[in-house]
């Protein structure tokens, strides 16, 4: 390579290095020989010593660590912050919690999507917290928390509200697994009190040392955390909130409790397999900018009894009335590990009929015959060893029933998977609280 060339290929590489964002915990993954990468505008880690699979597993059998302070967080206050929410957010707020479908109280969470008016795409999805009537937190993906406000802030008009990026300023931390609780109370100043009606979906306390909405959750030296219970795994845990220069000892206070209870630090691989057997989208891959429909998450919509309409207006709603779309997105399981890049899928007349949107493996499922069981699963058969399947998310022409067998092919190779109504068994997210950390 001409020396002229080396000098501006090093420059380039230097300022490219310059623009990648660290979490708080960039420092610590490094020193601990994380394998990292970049996604999102982060240099994340990818995975630790132990391995994706063996961090996948600790999360369904014993508690696994997850950095997640790439995450963004925007505060919405004022007057006009719950009219501004439920005219841009897809859940209606006024009827979104419970079977009767109450309207969201203060300490309850809800999963949504920010949707384009002009095509009902996905611009991001989203968990939106009730603080209080006039306080919200808004937790988008990462990279995402300036265009979410910019959106806001399109819509804002006449609305009386204040919209804060706090994405600089907090750190975010999942404990997930079903021994999470186990480690918590260890760490926690008043753990039964933390405990006590903290079910999915519900958070409490604050990570803002001066917040008037606090209700006392501290660790024992004092330091506010917000804990929730909204992970992104499928299985018990919970995510903890904290101020940005918490975040490491926060982290190392887990780890060394955690050790007892054979706490794993998880990198983003596990993750993404972990959060695809719980059936869970990733924004911008499994949903994007296409109508928001014919998905399994289209519970997110507010959509009446009948599912014959909505139950009001929100942005987005005319575009998905209006849309002619016939592609369908839905699950699949396949028969081994093997996995396709990129693939196309194929139904049985040979004909091609999609794409795949994920494939990853979930290392803690295997087959018996014709059924699907999970480590877990407390009718798995005895002797019961998980090799691990494939799975993920297919865009597909038409809609398909379970049990439809498809082919998926990329450049090198070609598996057989079913489509299917779930995947990973017996996951633990819904858990009562009472039951898991007794």
């Amino acid at each position: 390579m001409p020396f002229i060339l080396i000098i501006v290929y090093n420059i380039y590489e230097f300022f490219e290095k310059m623009n990648v964002n660290h979490t708080g915990l960039h420092e610590w993954h490094v020193k601990h020989g994380a394998h990292m990468a970049p996604f999102a505008g982060y240099d994340m880690p990818l995975w630790y010593s132990s391995g994706a699979r063996e961090e996948h597993l600790c999360v369904l059998t014993a508690c696994g660590l997850f950095d997640t302070g790439h995450m963004s967080v925007l505060k919405i206050t004022g007057p006009d912050s719950y009219g501004l929410l439920q005219k841009c957010f897809s859940r209606d707020l006024n009827c979104c919690t419970g079977n009767e479908k109450k309207p969201l109280s203060a300490g309850e969470c809800t999963y949504g999507v920010f949707l384009s008016e002009s095509d009902g795409g996905v611009i991001d999805d989203s968990i939106v917290c009730k603080v209080a009537p006039d306080v919200w937190l808004v937790v988008v993906n990462a990279g995402m928390g300036a265009v979410i406000c910019r959106h806001l802030e399109s819509y804002k008009n006449s609305f009386d509200v204040i919209i804060t990026d706090l994405t600089e300023l907090v750190g975010k931390i999942d404990i997930q697994g079903p021994l999470s609780g186990m480690v918590l109370r260890h760490i926690l100043s008043e753990p039964d009190s933390v405990f006590e009606g903290l079910r999915y979906f519900r958070f409490k306390g604050s990570f803002d040392n001066d917040s008037s909405h606090s209700d006392g959750v501290r660790l024992l030296d004092g330091t506010p955390v917000m804990l929730s219970r909204t992970g992104y795994t499928g299985e018990f845990g919970f995510e903890l909130f904290c101020g940005y220069r918490n975040t490491v000892k926060i982290w190392e206070a887990l780890l060394a409790v955690g050790e007892r209870y054979s706490i794993k630090t998880c990198g983003l691989g596990a993750r993404d397999s972990l959060r695809t057997g719980a059936v869970l989208p990733l924004s911008h891959q499994d949903i994007g900018n296409w109508p928001f429909l014919n998905n399994p998450w289209t519970f997110a919509l507010p959509y009446n009894t009948e599912k014959t309409g909505f139950t009001k207006e929100f942005i987005g709603r005319k575009a998905l009335e209006n849309a002619s779309y016939n592609m369908f997105t839905c699950p699949f399981t396949g028969y081994d590990v093997r996995k396709v890049a990129d693939g196309i899928v194929i139904d049985n007349a040979g004909d091609v009929i999609g794409t795949v949107l994920t494939c990853v493996t979930d290392t803690g499922i295997g087959r018996v015959g014709d059924t699907v069981y999970s480590i877990t699963s407390p009718d798995k058969p005895e002797g019961f060893v998980p090799k691990g399947l494939s799975c993920g998310f297919l865009k597909i022409s038409r809609m398909l029933p379970a049990g439809e067998m498809l082919m998926l092919k990329d450049g090198r190779r070609e598996i057989q998977v079913s489509v299917v109504e779930d995947i990973r068994p017996a996951r633990s997210a819904r858990y009562p609280i009472e039951q898991m950390i007794t």
